[in-house]
């Protein structure tokens, strides 16, 4: 009963279904499942670990003691008799002629074909996107099929188009009345001839990233701009490079990265001539394999692994900044 006056006791007696207890069942405990999720997770993990310890991370610490070796094909017989040279390999890096020309046709080819090739890419994602443009989606699978196209047979079709007496090439000049050159053949024009290739190829996968960015970009803000009174070509500039930096630091980092290594070009259409005028720095270490020198090769490979990740961090740096901002 209630000690306050006026006020109703309400309390209810308890019946018989409240007089019913429930009797609790066998409880697993929370350690044991969470151990066989574990167990679980690993056992789905461990197949790729195995093939990535033994395909990957293996060869990565074995080349690494390699190129601190003097090591050649004759010494596989003798493994013992392997010398440890230190840093040697790397300090000879920097006295090889040779080396140092791959170093500096790689630079070119990367100084100027992501540049070029970004800017194309760009260019075509924007004709593509403003609407204009008819047969779009045979346009866009026309752009990006030379990506997914076997890279050594497209150098020997390039190969032939731009042969100096009967490539497609120099007879369309001739008809015009132009002399063409040998293109592959002149050290002035093979390493340029291979940059625009290079540039044409990889033109789709730009192209493809830099579309789905331009479409993920609110229409709203183009129309208020419009509204503002901004032209097409300020809306660009202010609205739509903005916008697309984390889309270019992908493709700048994606493409640095492929160009560093180029090497089936070379290897397909030139063999590095003339005159090691097409000599990058991957064919370059895959001759040095090719010779036995399996030490000098696997410094070669390290230093072409700091580049790739110098220059990642160079982008980084530049398009970070206004991608967080």
């Amino acid at each position: 009963m209630t000690d306050v006056p006026g006020v109703r006791d309400r309390t209810v007696a308890p019946g018989p279904a409240a007089a019913v207890a429930v009797a609790p069942g066998p409880r697993r405990p929370a350690r044991a499942g969470r151990t066989n999720r574990t167990l679980a997770g690993w056992g789905f993990a461990l197949p790729f670990a195995v093939l990535f310890l033994v395909f990957t991370a293996g060869p990565v610490v074995a080349s690494l003691v390699m190129s601190v070796t003097d090591l050649r094909s004759a010494d596989l017989l003798d493994p013992f008799g392997v010398n440890v040279v230190g840093l040697d390999n790397y300090v000879r890096l920097f006295g090889d002629e040779k080396f140092l020309t791959a170093a500096g046709n790689t630079a070119v080819f990367v100084v100027v074909g992501v540049p070029l090739t970004m800017a194309l890419s760009l260019l075509v994602a924007l004709g593509l996107n403003s609407g204009l443009v008819r047969f779009r989606t045979l346009l866009r699978v026309g752009y990006y099929l030379p990506v997914v196209t076997s890279i050594v047979a497209i150098s020997v079709v390039w190969r032939f188009v731009l042969q100096p007496d009967t490539g497609l090439l120099n007879e369309i000049l001739g008809f015009f009345g132009i002399a063409g050159p040998n293109w592959l053949g002149n050290e002035t024009f093979a390493l340029p001839t291979l940059i625009v290739m290079g540039a044409w190829r990889n033109l789709g996968f730009g192209m493809v990233i830099f579309l789905a960015g331009l479409q993920a970009i609110p229409k709203d803000l183009y129309e208020a701009a419009t509204v503002d009174g901004a032209r097409r070509f300020a809306r660009f500039r202010y609205l739509t490079l903005p916008l697309l930096r984390p889309t270019m630091l992908f493709v700048a980092v994606i493409t640095t990265i492929g160009y560093v290594q180029f090497f089936e070009e070379p290897f397909v259409m030139t063999q590095g001539g003339p005159l090691d005028s097409t000599l990058s720095m991957a064919y370059a270490t895959y001759n040095q394999f090719g010779f036995g020198n399996y030490g000098y090769a696997s410094a070669m490979g390290y230093v072409l692994f700091v580049i790739v990740v110098l220059l990642s961090i160079v982008w980084f740096k530049l398009l970070r900044n206004n991608v967080d901002d």
